[in-house]
């Protein structure tokens, strides 16, 4: 199951990449109404559930919209999976994230903070698949490694409400990584590249 993911990652990492050289005309002269940009990574969780021991790994997918400079939306997907016991996670969230822009060396450091809301879903196979609202906080720092290509590292604390963790909540910890592709509708934003 792990080499299905990581394969997987590969994969939407050679499209994000063909995707920004296949990009033929820029619209400079259009005038944007924000920030906007679709990536995908791969994620490692420690799971906070009593029968998975060690970190789980997996994928997501995430889009940012940024309607100010510094205050945006984000919708997230994340999916880990124990290969051990094929038990996975899944989350479905969106939220509002806080973001600044600084130019350190010639590129662009984008660090933000995020706190979203979703659902949760713990799946058993064979026996049971749970859903759970949750809540989580995270930050991390977009990359402009080129004007139009991110990268992302990024940590996330999530609190499953009532799900049967070791307390009274599952409390799982998500380390990403990603690549995402930077929409330039007009004007870049002060140090987007």
């Amino acid at each position: 199951m792990q080499t299905t993911t990581f394969n997987k990652f590969l994969l939407l990492l050679c499209v994000a990449l063909f995707a920004a050289r296949a990009h033929s005309q820029d619209m400079s002269t259009a005038s944007r109404v924000g920030d906007l940009q679709i990536g995908a990574g791969y994620s490692t969780a420690n799971a906070d559930y009593e029968y998975v021991h060690n970190r789980i790994a997996g994928f997501y997918f995430y889009t940012d919209f940024d309607f100010k400079e510094h205050y945006g939306i984000e919708a997230s997907f994340h999916q880990v999976d124990d290969p051990n016991s094929a038990v996975y996670q899944r989350t479905y969230e969106i939220g509002g994230r806080y973001v600044r822009h600084y130019s350190i060396a010639g590129l662009g450091i984008h660090p933000y903070v995020k706190l979203q809301g979703g659902r949760g879903v713990l799946n058993f196979p064979k026996y049971a698949n749970l859903a759970y609202n949750l809540f989580s906080i995270a930050g991390g720092a977009d990359v402009s490694v080129s004007r139009r290509i991110n990268i992302r590292a990024e940590y996330e604390y999530q609190d499953w409400l009532s799900a049967p963790g070791p307390g009274l909540n599952m409390t799982p910890s998500i380390f990403s990584i990603g690549i995402a592709y930077h929409f330039d509708g007009g004007r870049p934003l002060k140090l987007r590249h």
